[in-house]
């Protein structure tokens, strides 16, 4: 019996490339008031630089977007001549600033109804995700009982142990969850693995191109009650059969 449905938050419920968008320029227009020595010496598009530069020469903490971000503040800052003192300060300031517009999202249509809806059926409901929005800041904390992030766990989808914490969390079975997401990687495959049924969510069009293949796709959020239906009818009839 489906109990649970864990959902992504990036490209399944908004659009995240004008979010980070709108993040670079708030952080960059806050540097050039706060630390203008950065922005004198770089561009606002020089943080893709550094990004790559971070996730390439400190894999260690490539899963967390949230210590990425920071390293890549104290990477540039020293770069512009700040002290150790100053790096720390305004990185830590800085990195307080992009995260309050990292929760700045224009959901897709039809998400708050649907999740209305999908409340009312009685399911446990929540957020795996590898990025640092905050159900509790995007207006999800209404809906969802958890969130487990990438940061936090200490990896990110499609590893198995941010899924398996959700489980341990919720005291339930794979075979009790439906995980929800766009990534075919990430959320698809990285849920079956560990025998969770799997909607994809192709909101924002995209081709898929793996072997695999999720229990139900979707291109519009609103399809999502009707997909959860068809995998609860599936798997109870499964359940039946094997009695």
């Amino acid at each position: 019996m489906i109990k649970c449905l864990s959902f992504d938050l990036d490209d399944t419920f908004w659009d995240i490339r004008p979010v980070i968008a709108n993040m670079d320029v708030i952080l960059y227009q806050w540097l050039a008031a706060n630390a203008p020595a950065y922005t004198a010496k770089f561009a606002l598009d020089h943080y893709a630089l550094l990004r790559r530069e971070v996730v390439d020469n400190y894999p260690q903490i490539a899963h967390s977007v949230t210590d990425v971000r920071i390293k890549c503040l104290q990477l540039g800052l020293a770069r512009a001549g700040y002290s150790e003192e100053q790096v720390a300060r305004l990185a830590a300031q800085g990195f307080a600033v992009s995260l309050e517009a990292r929760q700045q999202v224009d959901y897709f249509p039809h998400v708050w109804r649907v999740l209305d809806q999908l409340r009312e059926q009685g399911y446990l409901m929540g957020a795996i995700t590898n990025g640092n929005a905050d159900i509790h800041k995007v207006g999800l904390s209404q809906h969802f009982d958890f969130q487990f992030n990438a940061h936090e766990v200490g990896v990110e989808k499609p590893h198995p142990a941010i899924f398996q914490a959700m489980l341990a969390h919720t005291n339930l079975r794979p075979e009790q969850v439906i995980h929800i997401g766009d990534n075919p990687i990430a959320d698809v495959q990285g849920a079956q693995q560990l025998g969770m049924a799997t909607i994809w969510v192709n909101v924002i069009t995209q081709p898929w191109n793996e072997s695999f293949s999720a229990d139900q796709s979707i291109t519009c959020i609103s399809e999502l009650p009707n997909a959860v239906q068809q995998i609860v009818a599936e798997r109870d009839l499964k359940e039946k059969s094997d009695c």
